[in-house]
């Protein structure tokens, strides 16, 4: 594995739960962090989702006030994208997975970035080599695939497009280590490594429901106390979203045609209602 990487400029787009998440891990590892959102009030969302999560390590005991201080200090919110990613040794975008949100981010990204500066999309289910396509230079794109909740967990996928060159895979490999997670590098294909496992699993979960075969409780205390997973499939998905799942079985069964990515009907449902999981109050279960 390469070296860790120094500190550096990282500017992170899209300040929702994956920017914040991944804006923090920079920030605590010691890199400058340009958060960065068109909305105002969706950054001030992500700022206080940041704190939440350092008072929880705190809590836990993972983390000291000090560091807690230089984390803080190192996140810069704002909406100016041009300084931001002129700026930056590593732009990592998180936007939500619409293509086209992604080519009218990434087309600005192009005519800002520095020759040399590392490119990164977050997509947990699109095509990274398509999303290398739409500005910038592909030899210098990977997917960058953190999982959520960010802080706690440790893997990254590093996804290599068709045209990532092998410095590029290298490099951020090392910048992975160097925040504290666990690079592992794979091929774009769809799902890359976890989704594509996980995803049907969680749809089957999804169907099993609609055809009553237990509660949403039993379901996934069943998966709890009998696979033992930290977490049952149901509650899994309300932890994801049920809109970002949905968009992820979709895009499987869109690029492979394959009927065990077929969404349940359940869950397309449930999304046009808004029930949404944890981040709405209602999915599967009710939070407070």
């Amino acid at each position: 594995m390469a070296e860790a990487t120094a500190p550096g400029v990282v500017s992170v787009l899209g300040a929702g739960a994956m920017g914040a998440g991944i804006a923090q891990a920079c920030a605590t590892a010691g890199h400058t962090v340009h958060l960065v959102d068109a909305d105002p009030d969706a950054l001030t969302r992500g700022r206080a989702a940041i704190e939440d999560s350092l008072v929880r390590l705190v809590r836990k005991g993972s983390l000291d006030e000090a560091g807690v201080a230089r984390t803080l200090a190192n996140v810069h919110g704002g909406g100016d994208l041009r300084s931001a990613v002129s700026a930056a040794d590593v732009v990592i975008e998180a936007v939500t997975e619409d293509l086209e949100v992604k080519r009218g981010l990434w087309r600005q990204v192009a005519a800002h970035a520095r020759a040399g500066t590392l490119l990164a999309t977050n997509t947990s289910s699109l095509s990274v080599t398509e999303i290398a396509s739409f500005g910038g230079d592909p030899a210098a794109s990977c997917g960058l695939h953190f999982f959520n909740p960010v802080p706690l967990l440790p893997l990254v996928e590093v996804v290599r497009g068709e045209h990532t060159s092998d410095a590029t895979v290298a490099r951020a490999v090392a910048f992975v280590a160097g925040i504290g997670k666990t690079p592992i590098v794979c091929r774009d294909t769809p799902g890359f490594i976890v989704n594509r496992l996980l995803i049907p699993y969680l749809n089957d979960a999804v169907h099993a429901y609609a055809e009553g075969v237990a509660t949403a409780a039993d379901l996934d205390a069943a998966m709890t106390l009998g696979a033992n997973l930290p977490l049952g499939p149901l509650a899994l998905v309300d932890l994801i979203g049920l809109d970002v799942t949905l968009a992820a079985i979709e895009a499987l069964h869109r690029e492979t045609g394959d009927p065990r990515f077929r969404p349940a009907p359940l869950l397309r449902r449930m999304v046009r209602a808004g029930k949404l999981g944890r981040k709405r109050g209602e999915g599967f279960h009710r939070y407070a």
